[in-house]
């Protein structure tokens, strides 16, 4: 059973992605996989349904509760907004439901706060022999928030506080007691590693992949004389949002200064009306949400990931790689993933080492194509789904069911 924050379809976004791709693994091992998610909006239900229908999934669903009403549970029951923004109790129903009908062999939750499912299900306390325990903690999400309360004023400074020391009370006590956790890069993993002491659980990394069905080269090489940049995201994310209005603000001015014709794309849905006011400014597009994300990679010839807070690895940089995209980073953003600055990838934390960056790739047509080749050769290497994902085999294993 697959317990995750929102329906893992259409994979067309950093979790999604990451657990469509575990599911669709499994499920090509021949394991069957039950798959049980809230939802917000009513459109949602397609997904589930798709998920059955398309790939022989089974699928739980519920709709959630009023969102006011769910941070009021949170905080009068002293628990984390992110576990009360996910729990549905009538969802917890249908998952404890299951589990007395069916032997469930594991459980894998995807972040944090699905563990809530697992602490609260009646079915589970009933059991002699529980079903193995699996965490995808995917980031350190207690350090994430801990990030934004000190990027932030009061109020939200204190509501960021509080929420970092939930979820790192709720990170610790996963750790206590699942059988096993892991995360997308090795700096996560030891992070939570140095946070929880001695956990009980298995502690380990388990990465992203890149499907390259999906993203794979422009089949014509894009002119490198002036930067068409590219960012793409979900556009009402904090670290995303953060990272465009900085590169605006602090990098954009330069590059047109040095190029008046460059061109900057922000890709992806929800623009926050910070962001939507750059369309159409100083050679700026915002295309808020698009079917299809490849072309915009195919027309850009560089990625930027300005990003200032971050956690685990960045999907956008392996897609930018994929495509054949140099990409020009932040070391946070460059975290997690196999690059070497100057060889698969340029990195620059301050504005002007970021411009000169972009400069460098531009002046020399030699440097662009080695670099822009090393990233492809690096996904080649070390970023195929099915190499990744193995070590989940293991951590599923039935000969591994805990007794209570």
């Amino acid at each position: 059973m697959y317990l995750a924050q929102r329906i893992p379809f259409p994979p067309n976004k950093g979790e999604k992605l990451r657990s469509f791709h575990q599911i669709n693994f499994l499920r090509s091992n021949g394991i069957e996989v039950t798959v049980a998610a809230p939802y917000e909006q009513s459109d949602e239900l397609d997904y589930f349904k798709r998920l059955e229908q398309e790939y022989g999934c089974h699928t739980l669903s519920q709709a959630l509760s009023h969102k006011l009403l769910r941070y009021m549970s949170g905080i009068a029951g002293n628990t984390s907004l992110s576990e009360a923004h996910f729990y549905s109790s009538g969802l917890q129903k249908q998952i404890d439901d299951l589990l007395e009908r069916q032997n469930i062999d594991a459980i894998v939750c995807t972040a944090s706060s699905m563990a809530n499912y697992v602490f609260r299900s009646t079915a589970l306390a009933k059991k002699a022999r529980r079903p193995r325990l699996i965490m995808d903690f995917m980031d350190m999400d207690s350090h994430k928030w801990l990030q934004y309360s000190r990027n932030t004023k009061p109020p939200m400074r204190w509501v960021y506080q509080r929420e970092a020391s939930l979820v790192r009370r709720l990170e610790n006590r996963v750790g206590e007691q699942f059988d096993a956790c892991f995360f997308v890069a090795e700096p996560e993993t030891n992070l939570y590693k140095q946070q929880a002491g001695n956990p009980a659980a298995e502690v380990l990394s388990i990465g992203n992949g890149i499907d390259p069905a999906e993203f794979y080269p422009a089949t014509q090489a894009t002119e490198v004389k002036t930067p068409h940049l590219l960012f793409a995201g979900v556009m009402d994310y904090t670290p995303n949002v953060d990272a465009m209005l900085w590169f605006y603000n602090e990098v954009w001015p330069s590059v047109l200064t040095y190029w008046p014709d460059a061109t900057l794309t922000i890709a992806g849905m929800n623009p926050t009306p910070a962001i939507a006011r750059l369309q159409g400014v100083d050679n700026v597009r915002v295309t808020g949400f698009v079917e299809d994300i490849l072309p915009y990679f195919h027309e850009s010839n560089i990625f930027v990931a300005p990003f200032r807070i971050a956690r685990g690895i960045q999907n956008k940089i392996l897609q930018a790689f994929a495509c054949g995209l140099p990409v020009v980073s932040t070391s946070m953003g460059a975290e997690g993933i196999k690059c070497t600055p100057g060889q698969n990838i340029e990195v620059g934390d301050e504005p002007n080492d970021m411009f000169n960056a972009i400069k460098r790739l531009m002046a020399a047509p030699h440097h662009y194509q080695t670099v822009r080749n090393s990233a492809l050769a690096t996904i080649n290497e070390h970023y195929s789904w099915d190499g990744i994902l193995t070590p989940l085999l293991q951590l599923l294993d039935n000969d591994k069911a805990t007794p209570q």
